[in-house]
């Protein structure tokens, strides 16, 4: 997206923050193919057979953004952070509701591991990915932001840092951080059976 483009993300959202309906519709406009680009790249990464396809994923998004018209956006990265945050939700959910069909089933298993967390081959549970972020957060809110961001949202490392409005290298700093962190948590969680 062209800086101009940001700009104008920006203020839409902050029209439709004031109470202007139709901000939201030129808002969808301008970030319904990022949005599009972002959910399509994640999806790519999911196991197959998904029972979630992507635009159900960018409309349940859609529906999850608009209902909290109460938040008030600071700007184009707050979007796609609280956007990239929703998207992590809604697919964690599904996951669950996955697991709780299938009586003794496991988790849904995810292949981002050959994508973002290098190094490991197995499958990784989406369900024990996103309880991994949840204390990485408490251990550091930016770097899992980051994490939420280039797994969740689908963006490249500099995307992130426009996104975070941060210096490319604080992005790949942490970044190497996170993946370190999470291949830590996750193969402890892996073999103490979680």
């Amino acid at each position: 997206m062209t800086p101009g483009a940001a700009g104008e993300v920006t203020a839409l959202l902050q029209a439709w923050t004031g109470g202007d309906p139709s901000a939201l519709e030129q808002l969808v406009s301008r970030v319904h193919s990022e949005l599009h680009r972002i959910a399509k790249r994640h999806m790519a990464n999911e196991s197959r057979p998904h029972t979630l396809e992507t635009t159900a994923l960018i409309n349940e998004a859609y529906i999850r953004l608009v209902d909290s018209k109460n938040l008030r956006w600071n700007d184009r990265c707050h979007f796609f952070a609280v956007a990239a945050r929703i998207m992590r939700r809604i697919l964690v959910d599904h996951a669950r509701a996955r697991a709780a069909r299938k009586r003794g089933g496991l988790a849904h298993r995810t292949s981002l591991n050959t994508a973002f967390l290098p190094g490991r081959r197995k499958s990784m549970d989406l369900m024990a990915l996103d309880a991994a972020l949840e204390r990485l957060t408490e251990i550091d809110s930016r770097k899992s932001r980051i994490v939420e961001l280039r797994v969740f949202g689908g963006l490249t490392i500099e995307e992130t840092a426009e996104t975070m409005q941060v210096a490319v290298i604080t992005v790949r700093r942490d970044w190497q951080f996170a993946l370190a962190w999470l291949r830590k948590e996750l193969g402890a969680e892996e073999s103490n059976g979680s």
